[in-house]
């Protein structure tokens, strides 16, 4: 009996040799996260693909969709799953190449992954291709360049049959290359890097500066819309606030005006890498793009990077703004980034920002205020949500906010 399924592909796990069904095993377990809200019957690895079956065993277009956008995933195709019996995957090529649109040229691509199976590719090649041949006469044969494909797999005792196939974001599953820390804005770069950075198996951890009190809450809401939007990719574990507006405000009254925003910056950074230690994660993330702003030239990048030890990661370096804001169209952040809210990006900044800090400079109008006692001042005030579409993500356990002030203690020594 011919059903119909997703057949899910990748491309890089398959690569991974025997750490392989490591990397299958987790895509499995964020497909069932991801696929909750479907009646999911079955999703199983087989040889080289993974298979999700629905109880009514007529997989759709929505369900389809919503796999494609889980890290890890390459490719997914709307399959006809068969028996062995030739008459029944003809049939079923021909349903395929029906559901196809719009086309003038078609081949047929047959291969098996078990010699058991007494017919040679070549041979099936041949039989779908005359049926199909008899089935559309008014459609040609290209095997070079044709509209559509039919692929036609024997696999394990089943034969898969499908033409429908679309591209997944690719990638890695999330929960396979550690947790990370990201720098989490309304704007439209840092949920891009978020992303990015999740879409090679990390499991991110944003935190978010609002301006609170000094202005309304909104970025706060607009920031947990990003992660909501984000929430197919399973990317995001937990969301930490940092109400950050009462200290921009005395960091403005103690240091030069030009360098404000550097000092923002490296309070950030250690507030962030303070909230890393106690998350097991080992980089911090943020959305720069080289010259993008004032604080984004190498010389601040450096004057903002010395606060910190652990490694921070910053994955649209190279890209420019209409290549971010694609992104964010792609990945369901744009319509968010786009309203605008008041934040800790827009409270006391500067007129002339310093666009080349000399860090001699910087290190002074770093020792004219109390930045120790302002960060562990923050992190003790952090408020925090969690998102259950991560199933990769644990929290940090034991007494939190205890274990802060031991490694703020440490950190004192280290510096």
């Amino acid at each position: 009996m011919t059903e119909r399924l997703c057949l899910v592909h990748y491309h890089e796990i398959g690569l991974k040799g025997k750490n392989r069904s490591t990397f299958e095993n987790q895509l499995v377990t964020n497909l069932h996260r991801a696929l909750a809200g479907f009646d999911v019957s079955n999703i199983a690895r087989i040889s080289g693909y993974i298979v999700v079956e629905t109880a009514d065993r007529l997989a759709s277009e929505e369900l389809a969709a919503t796999i494609r956008r889980v890290p890890g995933v390459a490719r997914v195709s709307l399959a006809y799953k068969c028996g062995l019996d030739e008459g029944e995957y003809c049939a079923a090529a021909v349903r395929a190449l029906g559901e196809a649109g719009d086309f003038a040229s078609f081949k047929v691509h047959a291969r098996r992954s078990s010699t058991t199976y007494e017919r040679h590719s070549l041979e099936m090649n041949r039989l779908v291709g005359s049926v199909l041949c008899e089935a559309f006469p008014d459609k040609k044969v290209d095997v070079h360049t044709p509209d559509v494909t039919v692929v036609v797999h024997v696999v394990q005792g089943s034969t898969f049959v499908y033409a429908a196939s679309a591209p997944g974001v690719g990638g890695l599953p999330v929960g396979t290359a550690g947790k990370v820390v990201t720098l989490l804005s309304s704007g439209f770069d840092s949920p891009v890097a978020t992303w990015m950075v999740g879409r090679r198996g990390a499991i991110c951890v944003p935190v978010h500066f609002s301006g609170r009190p000094m202005t309304a809450d909104t970025s706060e809401w607009l920031c947990q819309d990003i992660v909501d939007a984000l929430a197919p990719s399973g990317v995001v574990g937990r969301l930490y606030v940092v109400p950050f507006g009462e200290r921009q405000r005395e960091i403005s009254l103690a240091v030069p005006q030009s360098l404000r925003i550097i000092m923002y910056r490296r309070v950030m950074l250690q507030v962030s890498e303070r909230i890393a230690r106690l998350e097991g994660a080992k980089a911090l993330v943020t959305g720069e793009s080289l010259g993008q702003v004032a604080s984004q030239t190498l010389e601040n990048i450096a004057a903002v990077n010395e606060a910190v030890t652990m490694p921070v990661l910053r994955p649209l370096i190279g890209s420019d703004k209409q290549e971010i804001i694609a992104r964010a169209h792609q990945i369901g952040t744009y319509d968010i980034s786009c309203q605008t809210a008041p934040d800790c990006c827009t409270l006391f900044m500067p007129r002339r920002p310093e666009t080349h800090a000399r860090m001699e400079q910087v290190l002074e109008a770093w020792e004219s205020f109390d930045h120790e006692a302002m960060v562990q001042g923050l992190v003790d005030a952090v408020e925090w949500r969690d998102f259950p579409q991560c199933p990769s993500y644990h929290a940090p356990k034991g007494p939190l906010w205890d274990h802060h002030r031991e490694l703020a203690a440490a950190d004192s020594v280290q510096r």
